[in-house]
């Protein structure tokens, strides 16, 4: 992409992650975003979201992260560019914009998988989503660098839970459930076939 294209913009649309979310009751090794309890939440972080719905119109998501909503909106509108500066989003292949750096870039839907399984091995702290202990995105790119189909980034995943933890196939999909962000209202990732 090319930087005229931010100028070219006729529409955005801000979204806000809601306090419903399914991922909670799909979470039974580890309770999703269970490492966050004690943390103590910003003195002015209702004001800031109040704010944003107001002056900026954000829509705030209902049973899913806002990030579900992006995802979903994204396959709806595959001319669209995601602005953001979350590595989860880069799951979903398209034109993204990452405002702090001012860079654009491009993922490929091959790209945008290996991704999504580099997670399930390294695992996602700030959800408290375990991965296989002793696998970082360095070694989780050797792994994977070979892999160009769902079908291998998926053999080759399941091989490493298998060979790392007791059930590591339930483990895997009850990990790919949490991370798997959402391409329709009524998606749920599967197991490739």
């Amino acid at each position: 992409l090319i930087e005229d294209e931010l100028n070219e913009c006729t529409d955005h649309k801000f979204y806000i992650s809601g306090s419903e979310n399914f991922r909670f009751g799909i979470a039974k090794t580890h309770p999703y975003k269970g490492n966050r309890e004690k943390l103590k939440r910003p003195n002015h972080l209702q004001a800031l979201r109040d704010h944003i719905v107001k002056k900026w119109n954000a829509e705030i998501s209902q049973g899913m992260e806002a990030d579900d909503v992006v995802s979903i909106m994204s396959y709806k509108h595959p001319k669209s560019i995601i602005a953001h500066i979350d590595k989860d989003l880069d799951q979903i292949p398209g034109s993204h914009y990452n405002y702090v750096k001012k860079v654009f870039y491009n993922v490929g839907k091959t790209e945008a998988l290996r991704k999504l399984y580099t997670q399930a091995l390294v695992g996602d702290t700030v959800d408290n989503i375990k991965g296989v202990r002793g696998i970082g995105p360095k070694k989780a790119e050797k792994l994977l660098k070979d892999c160009h189909t769902e079908e291998t980034l998926y053999n080759t995943v399941l091989s490493v839970y298998n060979n790392s933890m007791e059930n590591g196939e339930e483990r895997l999909h009850e990990n790919m459930q949490l991370l798997y962000l959402l391409r329709s209202e009524d998606d749920e990732w599967r197991k490739p076939e």
